[in-house]
């Protein structure tokens, strides 16, 4: 969500700082703001709306300061502002801090700070613990020893940075809940709330563990444990470099990535197809306890638990087990049964989800089985669960998800085979779909070069509507999902999802002449269906935009997308690309920020 960087070294921080908040952009942010530290004190400078507004306050001014913490704030307490910005200082402007993360008894914080005399500038929960921290720094001076104190009273989450004017080359970082990372380059030392912030400058980092402290000095990263032990870094070597961060020759992020799906899926495939055999070692260590297991269920958030709702019906086709998928924020608080016997499997593309987060700690201490899908290596699921796979999307920059979604719903693919042939089932059609998965890079290629001109040529029918429906059947209410949420988040047209055979029930009263309604038939058991249920639409006045395979009959459909053949478990794969490329032009059509899209980020780290 919010965005922090710090730096301290030999060299000017300020330029360090804002490439590094330039890089983690794309996480979604209202206001920017950096405080550097040097001899002659603090220098604290915010700015509402983007970075540009920031660099405008900053630009012909001279900043040699080697020492500087940064922040791009998405709004939770409090309006976008400059007050509400980050960094947060005390009264004689001599800490500064910048917080990703909610406090959650910042409130009982703030009556007692007013009562020791603490008068509060803005609407955040922030601003407490920076006047935390000075309460305890009048105490100790020592900023190191005043963190430590503060984050003792915090509860809730946080990845914090603090400086101090009078230990002008050291920044304090504290985490909970809340990703942070750390790096060492010949410039000096750098902290971060994402890697992509880090890696123009090293590509080894630290991922801090909750309750850690680490104390930055230009030439040196020490690092503590809740219990002030020093302990021994664990050094992370990062896959990705810049240019993975880069548009490649796209006019947005969002577009580059979803042609980047071929290769996401291709690598997320390798080495995890031998012959016909399915192949994860990951899973060895828990193979014992799978095989015991009698509920599987499936938790995420947004476009990830969409790829839950896959997993889902993928195992209750291969075994008779129960298996369901849940939204990471209704398991915390519903009644849903979590024992030894179960397997929760979590997905996340950041593996820094607040809620999602949650959920694994709830579900671990009910003693079930916990497995991790996610795309960052050392990222907090990843610490957490029993076993981990990875996806290898890469860095996905576009707040959109799209071939973190693709590799997802692949990954899953294979985990759901790979827990029947675990759990003693033989899986049918298993050599057939094998070969498939071996051609579904190709065949994702095949999409996007058949479908890129029809579809453009379709969203523009799309641009001036006001409402759109998407609907399908069986694994196509997926597609249906997750197209309905793309169109939403970058389009800001309203779109709903339902089953195909549930439009009768209630939402064809919604149906009028001219209304868009994307249809999905790729189902063979159900197409016909499906195609039944679309032209009761057709009776109405709809207009619609057909997505199915080679061999539904798509008499009196004017507007068709037909699929590359492929087995139909794997064909919502392939539809994800054209529901992207449909949501893409829609929103470029209409002068959207594809890439920032409003009120979102990247990267949801509360609940």
């Amino acid at each position: 969500m919010c965005g922090i960087t710090g730096f301290t070294g030999k060299q000017a921080a300020l330029p360090i700082l804002l490439e590094g908040l330039e890089k983690l952009e794309y996480r979604g942010y209202d206001s920017a703001g950096v405080t550097l530290a040097g001899s002659q004190g603090l220098t604290t400078c915010k700015a509402k709306g983007r970075l540009q507004e920031l660099r405008t306050i900053l630009k012909d001014r001279e900043f040699p300061q080697c020492t500087g913490i940064g922040h791009t704030r998405w709004a939770t307490h409090g309006v976008p502002s400059n007050l509400n910005a980050h960094p947060h200082t005390n009264s004689t402007s001599t800490i500064s801090i910048v917080h990703n993360g909610i406090i959650e008894n910042y409130l009982y914080l703030k009556q007692k700070l007013e009562i020791n005399g603490y008068v509060f500038q803005s609407e955040t929960d922030s601003e407490a613990v920076v006047h935390l921290i000075d309460y305890y720094y009048r105490k100790t001076h020592d900023l190191q020893q005043s963190v430590a104190e503060a984050v003792g009273s915090l509860e809730g989450s946080y990845g914090l940075c603090a400086v101090c004017s009078y230990e002008p080359d050291t920044i304090v970082v504290a985490k909970k809940e809340s990703p942070m990372v750390l790096g060492r380059g010949k410039e000096g030392a750098f902290c971060a709330s994402d890697a992509p912030a880090l890696l123009a400058h090293t590509r080894t980092i630290i991922p801090l563990n909750d309750g850690d402290i680490a104390v930055l000095k230009p030439e040196s990263i020490q690092i503590y444990d809740a219990n002030g032990r020093e302990k021994e870094p664990e050094w992370v070597q990062f896959p990705y470099d810049i240019q993975a961060a880069q548009k490649g020759g796209y006019d947005t992020f969002m577009e580059k990535e979803i042609y980047d799906q071929p290769v996401a899926i291709r690598e997320t495939l390798r080495g995890r197809l031998a012959d016909k055999a399915i192949v994860l070692p990951e899973l060895e260590a828990v193979r014992g306890r799978l095989q015991n297991i009698r509920n599987v269920i499936w938790i995420a958030c947004g476009t990830a638990y969409h790829a839950c709702v896959f997993g889902q019906m993928i195992l209750n086709k291969l075994v008779p087990v129960n298996s369901i998928a849940i939204p990471a924020s209704e398991f915390r608080y519903g009644s849903w049964r979590a024992d030894k016997e179960t397997c929760c499997i979590f997905v996340s593309q950041s593996g820094e989800t607040a809620d999602t987060l949650a959920a694994i700690k709830a579900a671990k201490a009910s003693g079930a089985l916990t497995i991790a899908a996610v795309n960052v290596l050392g990222s907090s699921l990843t610490r957490v669960a029993d076993a981990t796979l990875y996806t290898c999307a890469g860095v996905e920059i576009a707040v959109a998800s799209t071939k973190a979604y693709t590799a997802q719903l692949t990954i899953l693919y294979l985990l759901a085979a790979k827990l029947a042939e675990l759990m003693g089932y033989s899986i049918p059609e298993h050599d057939e779909l094998t070969e498939c998965l071996k051609e579904l890079d190709v065949k994702m290629q095949e999409t996007l070069e058949q479908c890129r001109e029809p579809v453009r040529e379709y969203s523009k029918m799309l641009i001036t509507e006001q409402d759109i429906y998407f609907i399908g059947r069986q694994l196509d209410y997926i597609s249906a999902m997750e197209g309905a949420l793309k169109l939403k988040e970058i389009s800001y047209i309203h779109a709903d999802a339902y089953y195909a055979g549930e439009l009768k029930h209630g939402p064809i009263a919604l149906i009028q002449n001219q209304t868009v309604v994307v249809a999905f038939a790729t189902q063979p058991q159900v197409s016909g269906k499906t195609i039944s249920n679309i032209r009761e639409t057709v009776a109405r006045g709809a207009r619609i935009i057909l997505i199915t395979d080679q061999d539904t009959p798509a008499d009196g459909f004017t507007y068709v997308i037909r699929l590359p053949e492929i087995h139909p478990d794997l064909r919502c794969i392939l539809s994800a690309a054209v529901f992207q490329l449909l949501a893409y032009y829609t929103a470029a059509g209409r002068g959207c920020d594809v890439d920032k899209p409003r009120n979102l980020a990247k990267s949801v780290t509360v609940e």
